[in-house]
């Protein structure tokens, strides 16, 4: 089997059953000019490591739309752990479903270190300031304060409708209670649990809906399919070139570690692991090594 055909098999047949199927179809397109026309079989520690640094150094895309390749794009050693581990993800798909017997060993860059970066308050301010007064990114606005006040993901956000229904999640503002997930979708590793909603967030929401709208997050009515464009005109205008829609679960997540938010209790609402908690967030916590400190102070 070409390893090309394992990815196409892969993309048409479990890239629709997953939440965001762009980011599947986004590797694909990155791996197939480096591995086109080489069999599963030449797959080896060392093609890994070879497609590892021709990715980080050249990386000439294929632009789906046009069918053309792009300019050379370098990225970072995480873009090619994620993209090395799609092609991993395809050759076990192919396994399970019959089409190979065996999966070659595969080598992947490590994993870089978790990204530490949170917004102060004041930058966080900043920025829902800057989405705001501008007429054409007032929608990124309500998508800002929700992230920082909830840690939820972009595209369950961006899916967040007023009203019961299957395709995405919903705010049910008499109770006051977010559910990421619609009645319809299927349950991903991304946990996505039912949350009440922070008293602040909760007034900004119920004066979103009296303007009127199906959805959440929305520009004159219509639903936002993304957010790129107005993220990055405005983190550069606030001088944040570097965060990305993801800073805002980082910084929803310090700032309650940083509250004193119980362990079991964060872990619920954020759907993090514990684990993830304890080895990223952890440190912000007043009681971190807390007992530690007091035993080394203590006297006698």
């Amino acid at each position: 089997m070409k390893v090309v055909e394992a990815l196409m098999i892969y993309g048409r047949e479990h890239a629709p059953t997953v939440a965001d199927p762009g980011r599947i179809g986004n590797a694909i397109a990155a791996l197939v000019p480096f591995w086109e026309g080489l069999n599963v079989s030449a797959i080896t520690g060392e093609t890994c490591r070879r497609y590892a640094r021709w990715r980080t150094k050249q990386g000439p895309l294929l632009d789906r739309k046009t069918g053309e390749r792009g300019p050379p794009v370098p990225v970072s050693s995480g873009t090619t752990r994620r993209e090395l581990g799609c092609l991993r993800a395809a050759l076990e798909h192919c396994r399970r479903e019959g089409y190979l017997l065996h999966v070659p060993g595969m080598v992947l860059p490590e994993r870089p270190p978790s990204k530490e970066r949170w917004l102060s308050r004041d930058e966080a301010a900043r920025l829902v300031w800057t989405a705001w007064r501008n007429p054409a990114s007032k929608h990124l606005a309500r998508f800002i304060l929700i992230g920082l006040y909830t840690g939820t993901r972009k595209q369950s956000i961006l899916g967040l409708q007023f009203g019961p229904n299957t395709s995405g999640g919903w705010v049910d503002l008499e109770r006051g209670v977010m559910h990421r997930r619609g009645s319809g979708q299927r349950v991903t590793k991304k946990l996505q649990p039912t949350i009440p909603i922070p008293r602040q967030l909760l007034g900004h929401m119920r004066r979103w809906a009296k303007a009127g709208g199906r959805w959440v997050v929305t520009d004159r009515g219509a639903r936002i399919g993304d957010i790129k464009t107005a993220w990055n005109r405005a983190s550069e205008v606030a001088g944040m070139p570097e965060v990305t829609p993801h800073t805002l679960r980082h910084t929803a997540i310090t700032w309650a570690m940083q509250r004193g938010a119980r362990l079991a209790d964060a872990v619920s609402f954020f759907g993090v692991s514990a684990p993830t908690l304890e080895s990223v967030y952890w440190h912000h916590h007043p009681d971190h090594q807390k007992s530690a400190v007091e035993a080394m102070e203590r006297r006698g």
